[in-house]
C-alpha cells in the first residue's frame, strides 16, 4: 500500500522510494550515460576526422615555410642557422620573440625561422594526434609555436619582432623578384594562413573538449562509484561539491583537483536550470554528422583533382635547387679527378668545336617498403636536361589561374587523373634516384673536397611533403568521384 511519505511497502517493510529526489537521481543517472556516449563519439570524431586533418594542415604549413624560407635564403635576405643539424627536438619550445635591431634581421631572422621549421616538422613527423596525447599543456605549446608568427596578419608596422622581420623580409624579397616566385610567395602565404586558420580552431575546439573529459571522468570514476553518497549529492550543489572532493583523493589520485570545472558540474547535475545547462552541454559535444549526399553535392571535386596537380606543380623551386646543386657537385666530381692530360684533352676538344664525353654515375637506389637495393646508371647529361624540361613544365602550372593551370584545366577530368597519376609515379623514383645520386656525390668525392659538395637533403624534404599532401588531395578526388559516380547510379 502507499504511504503518506511517498514511499511503498510490501510485508517484508521493503521501501521503494518514488518521491522527487529519486526522480532526479534518476534523471542525472540517465545524463550521466548520454553525456559519457556522445563524448567518446566525439573523441572517436577528433581522432579519426578533426585530428588527421590539421596534421595534414600543419604539413602543408610546414612545406609553404619551406618554400618562403628557401626564397629569403636563395635571395641573401636570411641566414639559415649554422647549427640546425646539431639541435635535437625533443618537445615544443616556440622561439625566441625578444626585440633586435634591423641590422641583425637577416642573421637573427634566420635562425628563429630554422627554428621554427624545426619545431613545425617535429610537430608533424614526431607528436602523436589523438585525445589522448594532446592535452591542455600540449595544445598550449603548440599556440604558442602557432602565434611565433602572425601568419595572418604579415605586417611591417607588427608590434611583434618576428612578424613585423619577416614581413618586412618578404616586401624586400617581392620588390626584387619574377613574378613567378611573387606568386609563390603569395599562394605559399595565403595557403599557410588558411592552414593555421584551421589548426587553431580545432585546436581551441579540442582544448574546450579536454576541460569537458576531465568532468567526464569525475563522472565516470566518483559520480558511479559505490562509495558516492547520491543523497547528499544530489540534494544540493555545495552537497555535490563537497562529494566529490572527499572522494576526489582516493579515485583520481594523480590529477590535480580543479574547482572551477568540479563547480560546473555540480551545477549541471544540481543547479535549478539544469535541465538547460544539461541540453547545452550536450548540444556542444555531440558530433553533428553531414550527409554524404549534401557533402558530394557541396564539394568541387574538379578543384581538389586541379589542386593536387598544382600542388606537384610547386615542386620546381626545390627541383631547381637540386638541379643547381648536382650540377655543382659533378662539376667538383669532375675537377677532382682530372689530371693535366685529362685537361689538355679537354683545351682541344673546346679548340675544335668537340663534344664531351658523357658522364655516367653508378648509383645505388633503396626500396624503402622492401630494403632491397638496386644499381642503377645516370646519364649525367640526360639527366639534368630531363630536370630543367620538368622544373619548366612544372612552373607553367604551379599558380593557380596561369594560362598553364587554366589550359590543363580545362581538359576533361580523366586525362588530369592519368597525367596526375604519371607525374606522382614520375616523382616518386625520381626522388629516389636524387637521394642516390646525393649519397654518391658525398661518399665519392675526394677528402679533400668533400666540404664543397651541396647536400639536397632540405629541398629533398619539401618535395617530399609536398608529394604526400599531392597524393592525399588525389586520394579525396578519388573517393568523392566514386561517391558521386555511386549516387548518379542509384539515382540520387
Amino acid at each position: 500500500m502507499l504511504t503518506s511519505g511517498g514511499s511503498c511497502s510490501d510485508k517484508e517493510g521493503i521501501k521503494l522510494d518514488l518521491n522527487s529526489d529519486g526522480l532526479s537521481m534518476a534523471e542525472n543517472e540517465s545524463f550521466n550515460t548520454k553525456i559519457i556516449m556522445a563524448a567518446a563519439d566525439r573523441e572517436q570524431w577528433y581522432d579519426g576526422v578533426q585530428l588527421p586533418k590539421i596534421q595534414d594542415d600543419y604539413r602543408l604549413h610546414l612545406s609553404c615555410v619551406r618554400n618562403i624560407f628557401d626564397a629569403l635564403v636563395k635571395r641573401g635576405l636570411i641566414v639559415p642557422d649554422p647549427y640546425k643539424k646539431d639541435n635535437k627536438v625533443t618537445s615544443i619550445q616556440s622561439p625566441d620573440t625578444t626585440p633586435f635591431n634591423d641590422n641583425e634581421r637577416s642573421q637573427i631572422l634566420g635562425i628563429r625561422l630554422s627554428n621554427y621549421e624545426s619545431m613545425v616538422d617535429y610537430v608533424c613527423n614526431y607528436m602523436r594526434f589523438s585525445v589522448e596525447m594532446l592535452n591542455i599543456e600540449s595544445i598550449k605549446k603548440m599556440l604558442e609555436l602557432n602565434n611565433a608568427f602572425s601568419w595572418n596578419n604579415l605586417s611591417q608596422n607588427s608590434t611583434r619582432c618576428n612578424t613585423r622581420a619577416l614581413a618586412i623580409s618578404l616586401n624586400e624579397l617581392k620588390s626584387n623578384a619574377d613574378q613567378l616566385t611573387v606568386s609563390m610567395i603569395k599562394d605559399n602565404t595565403l595557403k599557410t594562413q588558411n592552414a593555421m586558420e584551421e589548426i587553431t580552431k580545432v585546436l581551441k575546439d579540442l582544448a574546450e573538449f579536454q576541460r569537458e573529459r576531465y568532468k567526464l571522468e569525475i563522472r565516470k570514476t566518483i559520480l558511479e562509484n559505490s562509495a558516492f553518497d547520491k543523497g547528499k549529492a544530489y540534494a544540493s550543489t555545495a552537497g555535490m561539491v563537497g562529494e566529490i572532493r572527499r572522494l576526489f583523493p582516493s579515485c583520481m589520485p594523480r590529477r590535480p583537483m580543479n574547482a572551477e570545472l568540479i563547480n560546473e558540474l555540480s551545477l549541471e547535475e544540481t543547479a535549478p536550470n539544469k535541465e538547460e545547462l544539461q541540453a547545452a552541454l550536450l548540444a556542444k559535444i555531440q558530433v553533428k554528422v553531414e550527409s554524404t549526399e549534401s557533402k558530394v553535392q557541396k564539394v568541387d571535386i574538379h578543384a581538389i583533382l586541379m589542386e593536387s596537380l598544382r600542388l606537384v606543380g610547386t615542386t620546381y623551386d626545390s627541383y631547381k635547387v637540386v638541379l643547381d646543386k648536382v650540377i655543382a657537385n659533378h662539376d667538383v666530381l669532375q675537377s677532382g679527378k682530372k689530371s693535366f692530360q685529362e685537361k689538355l684533352k679537354k683545351l682541344l676538344r673546346n679548340l675544335f668545336g668537340l663534344e664531351e664525353p658523357s658522364v655516367d654515375y653508378e648509383v645505388v637506389i633503396t626500396d624503402k617498403k622492401t630494403e632491397t637495393k638496386k644499381k642503377e646508371t645516370v646519364h649525367y647529361k640526360e639527366f639534368t636536361e630531363n630536370l630543367l624540361k620538368r622544373i619548366k613544365i612544372y612552373s607553367a602550372f604551379a599558380v593557380k589561374d596561369s594560362p598553364g593551370y587554366t589550359r590543363i584545366s580545362q581538359q576533361k577530368d580523366e586525362a588530369i587523373l592519368d597525367y596526375l597519376n604519371k607525374q606522382l609515379v614520375e616523382n616518386n623514383h625520381l626522388f629516389a634516384l636524387i637521394i642516390a645520386l646525393d649519397e654518391y656525390f658525398k661518399n665519392t668525392a675526394n677528402p679533400a673536397d668533400r666540404t664543397k659538395i651541396k647536400g639536397c637533403s632540405m629541398e629533398l624534404t619539401t618535395i617530399k611533403n609536398i608529394i604526400v599532401k599531392a597524393n592525399q588531395q588525389r586520394s579525396d578526388y578519388v573517393a568523392y568521384a566514386e561517391e558521386a559516380e555511386q549516387m548518379k547510379k542509384l539515382g540520387l
